[in-house]
């Protein structure tokens, strides 16, 4: 157990109230929230897949993000977390699909997209994905990733509760 698994558990029980299933679209955190969902015992009951999209090809391959979105607005974009979470409610059984796109460093920022901006996607069945974005301090890849998880965790909540 760590700081995290509350929230997750609590996302888990929200999903489950819903009667609903969850899905994943990660690139800068590898598969952090998927793997924090399922380390919490029946979390089979609610999570159906989680898609580990790290490339661009991965991105188009699994989620079905656009080419041009890619080339126009890059990965790191609203309009690439939108395409995410839509395609992971799209290539799941899930009804609420959490995305998230960023710059975890310690390379690859600009002043344009620094280290630790990450784009979030949040998408429910039969409701338009809505984005958001958060610029992280940049202490270090492993606090960026985890207060992305927290954050998208928090942003499934959210969307739940409304």
């Amino acid at each position: 157990m760590n700081e995290l698994t509350p929230l997750a558990d609590r996302f888990l029980k929200a999903c489950q109230a819903r009667e609903i299933l969850a899905a994943t679209a990660e690139s800068c955190t590898g598969g952090m929230i998927i793997a924090h969902l399922t380390d919490i015992a029946g979390s089979s009951a609610v999570v159906d897949r989680g898609f580990v999209t790290y490339s661009n090809e991965a991105k188009m391959d699994m989620l079905g993000v656009k080419a041009a979105t890619l080339e126009a607005f890059g990965a790191v974009s609203s309009e690439t977390a939108l395409e995410m979470a839509a395609g992971a409610l799209a290539h799941s059984r899930a009804a609420i699909a959490l995305a998230v796109t960023g710059i975890a460093g310690p390379d690859g920022g600009s002043a344009e997209k620094p280290v630790g901006l990450v784009w979030f996607g949040l998408a429910l069945k039969d409701q338009p994905a809505i984005s958001a974005h958060r610029i992280f301090d940049n202490r270090g890849r492993d606090f960026i990733r985890r207060e992305t998880v927290r954050h998208a965790l928090e942003m499934g909540l959210k969307a739940l509760a409304g």
